[in-house]
């Protein structure tokens, strides 16, 4: 019976030290390192930041005087990284963390123009400024929309920087000698892709005085507000490109494109989607842009009878186009909140296939893989999402560092002078 005893109790410290372990294994995890200059100095009292990219939600840290940081009870996840040294400039990179890790990310800022120079043509301020720390979602909106502004141009805007700077002189000349529509336009448009955003608002705002039943002149001066932070302004803009001419689909197109949580949430923002669906009710891009519209306006788990409406739309939706890789990964948001992973993993892998550049499928469909217990899977997802993701960072700093040279000769006056 003493024997028995002493076995049980032992069991049960044993049992005991392996559920500690396992806790300690699956608890809170931290992210650590250091921050350098581009000579391999360490910052000290650097500001860093972390971005959840699942809540949006934002931590900060500064660096100590050996230029190191340390984030601590983290959620496991997929994060964005970012560190700001003064004068010495920034740097940012993905981070996917997982259950009880401790990882560990060096980051090494470069030189950037932060100061607001006092530029000869059109006052172009400097393309980071209106980033700031917000959302990476918005921020990619935010590009997609002046690219989708520089498309409605009847001109080809310069690719290489040299090209780019003779453009927006030539395209504020022409303005200036004729202050036509597609003039002005085309001027705003060279200004709004190469994130002179502010100089594009002026353009655009004088285009649209001039010429008020201009469709792209509105969207301009919408897509320029938007680049800027300035939701309410760029919604007013957005709703009434739409009220303009109803049966026109390109003004609902861009409305589409919108991230802004802000914007989403106004009154008469999925209303327009509405219209649009109900107007082309065959356009695979008008169900799923306004089962879009309704998912971002959902009331939350009591909600019952959106997701149904929201899972028409986009069934129809890839009905219609079978390639539309965003309703896929929609529907597979859906299901996910649903908790019905069978079909979330199925939506996320035909959104992967119809959509091979997007990175965000493979970060939730490793969610969904680590949920069902095929851990794997899930890091083998996660690792491709980290991979997807470090390479498009690595291509909008490169983006940013060409701008930040167009911005440098704009900014030199001997340089200022039209080339002959």
């Amino acid at each position: 019976m003493a024997f028995n005893m002493a076995l049980r109790c032992i069991c049960v410290i044993l049992c005991a030290l392996a559920a500690v372990a396992a806790a300690d294994a699956q608890g809170p995890s931290a992210l650590e390192g250091s921050v350098k200059d581009s000579r391999g100095h360490p910052l000290g009292a650097a500001n860093v930041y972390l971005q959840s990219k699942t809540t949006g939600q934002t931590v900060t840290a500064r660096t100590d005087a050996a230029g190191n940081y340390r984030f601590t009870g983290l959620s496991a996840g997929a994060y964005l990284l970012r560190a700001e040294g003064g004068e010495s400039g920034a740097a940012a990179r993905p981070v996917v963390i997982g259950d009880g890790e401790t990882k560990k990310v060096d980051l090494t800022v470069e030189y950037a123009f932060f100061d607001e120079p006092n530029f000869i043509v059109a006052g172009v301020t400097d393309p980071t400024s209106h980033g700031g720390h917000g959302s990476d979602t918005v921020l990619r909106s935010s590009e997609a929309l002046a690219q989708a502004t520089a498309s409605l141009s009847e001109a080809s805007p310069g690719k290489e920087r040299g090209d780019a700077l003779e453009a927006v002189r030539a395209y504020q000349r022409a303005a200036e000698l004729d202050a036509s529509e597609r003039n002005l336009f085309d001027w705003g448009a060279e200004l709004l892709v190469h994130r002179a955003a502010e100089p594009a608002t002026e353009v655009f705002a004088k285009g649209h005085r001039l010429f008020p039943r201009s469709p792209r002149l509105l969207l301009g001066v919408a897509a320029a507000w938007y680049a800027r932070g300035d939701y309410d302004r760029a919604a007013q803009y957005f709703f009434e490109a739409c009220d303009l001419n109803p049966a026109d689909p390109g003004p609902y197109m861009f409305l589409g494109k919108v991230q802004s949580i802000e914007i989403a949430k106004m009154p008469g923002y999925v209303e327009r989607l509405e219209r649009f669906a109900k107007l082309y009710p065959d356009n695979a891009w008008a169900n799923y842009y306004y089962a879009a519209g309704l998912w971002k306006q959902r009331q939350g788990p009591e909600d019952s009878k959106t997701p149904a409406r929201v899972r028409g739309l986009l069934e129809k939706a890839v009905r219609l186009d079978p390639g539309l890789g965003p309703a896929y990964l929609q529907l597979g948001i859906l299901y996910s909140d649903q908790q019905d992973d069978a079909n979330a993993i199925a939506a996320y892998r035909k959104a992967i296939a119809a959509s091979p550049a997007m990175d965000e499928p493979h970060y939730r469909l490793g969610q969904a893989y680590g949920r069902t217990g095929q851990k794997e899977e899930a890091r083998r997802e996660l690792e491709v999402y980290e991979r997807m993701s470090k390479n498009m960072q690595r291509e909008i700093e490169r983006e940013r560092s060409e701008i930040q040279q167009f911005v440098f000769e704009l900014r030199d006056g001997s340089q200022a002078a039209p080339r002959r």
